[in-house]
């Protein structure tokens, strides 16, 4: 099994082609409550990581979260 790098959430947000706007809105979240996971200042649940996942079509496992 190969290591690969992790990126950050915000990272991968971008690589997806979206703002922290069109993110939220999609997530079925505010800005600033992505803004914290993007800080680290709180983390998502399950449910939300999932729908991050989907949306960024990222493995999660590749994601950092803070």
């Amino acid at each position: 099994m190969q290591n690969y790098p992790k990126i950050s959430l915000s990272a991968a947000r971008v690589n997806a082609g979206l703002s922290q706007k069109a993110a939220a809105k999609k997530l079925g979240i505010n800005v600033r409550t992505l803004q914290n996971y993007e800080n680290g200042k709180t983390s998502p649940n399950w449910d939300i990581v999932r729908k991050i996942e989907k949306l960024y079509v990222f493995p999660i496992d590749y994601i950092f979260l803070p």
